[in-house]
């Protein structure tokens, strides 16, 4: 079976991750598929990350370490950005299309042979129950030695959670997805602590509330769990920034690549963070030159480095640092060449990690703005809380940052609202500009930031990354 006959069979199947509905979450299908084939999950030693932000950043950086120590390391996150088999991958690379195919021939061939009586409450099986599964196959087809899961949602009842990891780490908490994981911080915490199993350490991130920390320590008494919070062990992080320049090709838009032909060799820059941590459980302090950039990336990379200190011990620092710079993540603050211009992409999506962008972005190119104009493009789901973060596009003084700001729709792969997008900025005072046709959008916002040498912010989803990225608007 190809590729693309495998996608899509599973889109055949119920995809809740593009039409959420509420009631849908449940583990005892993805037990009983799991059994079917013998529990594939079960293969290897494994980690699994869950939190509101930040885990899928984490889940590379530890399977960047894992795999600098010399293992096969199976990564599973989603969404993807690119391409579907960013989900299911050897370390962020790909896996031999032989174990892709087979995995998906042997899959598909029992699923089909499975009658829906068979299954638990007669539900129909699910999209994401049976990506999921086809991670497990793939990891143990290709004899892994170790594997990372990010969890998709919440934690208790994501598909993710029949894993037994070695460590289960949880990242910052926020009020997201209230509608299916509560409507409190203390609720979420609650959703994401139901990966903690029994005797299993857990780490997570310093809780943003005592409320947190009480349901995380909670379920871990519960557990049995050995517990860890990463600012009781951090003892200092510290992070600077640094640019490189460089001669790169630039990319040019599609209607001017004769221009960028005769210029083909253009200045770029590429921004880097040093990090430097300690804390008790290393020998010495962790430093690493990250392309991952912004303060919650230093967070996060401490995170990493304690989960992988934790679950293997025997891995040195030396090594722990050669993974944190290894890794590497799409639509995380990640700068593209525009000819004169700069294109910022990041996924980010709530509002405290597009605060984290903003601030990311105002300490690096803050001194540039009498130089370049700042330009922002952004789009996100129809569940966000648009209203609380439209004021974040503005100065801490109210002042304006951006001078085009254009509000899009995201593609068909996920449920938006623009016009509820618009209101917010509206009442922010920011003026904008409208343009529901997507596609239009991201081409109008690319050629004005080549055009004008502007700083482009693109953000608000990895579906509005994923479609920059993977929709031939750059060359």
């Amino acid at each position: 079976m190809t590729r693309d006959e495998f996608k899509n069979w599973l889109d055949s199947f119920l995809n809740f991750e593009k039409l959420p509905t509420k009631g849908i979450f449940w583990l005892d299908t993805m037990e009983f598929l799991a059994k079917e084939f013998g529990n594939p999950q079960d293969e290897a030693p494994c980690v699994h990350v869950a939190g509101s932000k930040g885990k899928g950043s984490v889940s590379r950086m530890i399977s960047s370490i894992l795999a600098q120590s010399g293992k096969k390391v199976g990564l599973y996150t989603s969404p993807h950005i690119k391409d579907f088999y960013e989900r299911v991958s050897l370390n962020g690379e790909f896996f031999s299309e032989e174990i892709y195919s087979d995995s998906a021939d042997k899959m598909r061939k029992k699923i089909d042979a499975l009658k829906k009586a068979a299954l638990p409450s007669n539900r129909q099986m699910t999209w994401f129950e049976l990506v999921t599964l086809y991670a497990f196959l793939c990891f143990k087809n290709a004899k892994t030695d170790a594997n990372v899961f990010e969890v998709g949602l919440g934690g208790r009842l994501d598909t993710t959670n029949i894993v037994r990891p070695k460590i289960a780490v949880i990242n910052t908490i926020e009020l997201e997805h209230t509608e299916f994981l509560g409507d409190t911080l203390e609720k979420i915490a609650g959703e994401k602590a139901g990966i903690i199993k029994e005797k299993t350490p857990v780490l997570c991130a310093a809780p943003t509330s005592q409320g947190v920390r009480e349901a995380f320590e909670e379920a871990a008494r519960k557990k049995s769990a050995p517990l860890f919070f990463a600012d009781e062990l951090c003892d200092s992080l510290d992070y600077s920034y640094e640019k490189s320049s460089q001669d790169q090709k630039a990319n040019a838009l599609p209607n001017q690549k004769a221009a960028a032909a005769s210029d083909s060799r253009r200045q770029s820059v590429q921004y880097f963070m040093n990090v430097e941590a300690s804390s008790k459980i290393f020998s010495r302090p962790i430093k690493a030159r990250l392309s991952l950039l912004g303060k919650v990336q230093a967070q996060n990379a401490f995170l990493a480095a304690a989960a992988v200190r934790l679950a293997f011990p025997e891995i040195s620092e030396d090594t722990i640092e050669r993974g944190l710079e290894a890794a590497t993540l799409p639509a995380r603050f990640q700068t593209i060449a525009l000819g004169g211009g700069l294109l910022v992409l990041d996924g980010a999506h709530t509002v405290n990690s597009i605060k984290g962008t903003m601030e990311t972005f105002n300490s690096i190119f803050g001194n540039e703005k009498e130089r370049r104009p700042f330009h922002l493009l952004f789009a996100c789901a129809a569940d966000k809380d648009v209203h609380s973060i439209a004021p974040l596009f503005k100065g801490g003084d109210g002042s304006k940052i951006f001078n085009r700001v254009l509000i899009t729709k995201l593609n068909s792969a996920k449920q938006s609202d623009p016009k509820k997008a618009a209101a917010a900025f509206k009442d922010a005072k920011i003026n904008f500009s409208l343009q529901e046709d997507y596609q239009a959008a991201i081409k109008e916002a690319l050629e004005a930031a080549q055009n004008e040498g502007a700083v482009l912010l693109a953000i608000g989803s990895f579906y509005l990354a994923s479609e920059i990225l993977s929709g031939g608007y750059l060359t």
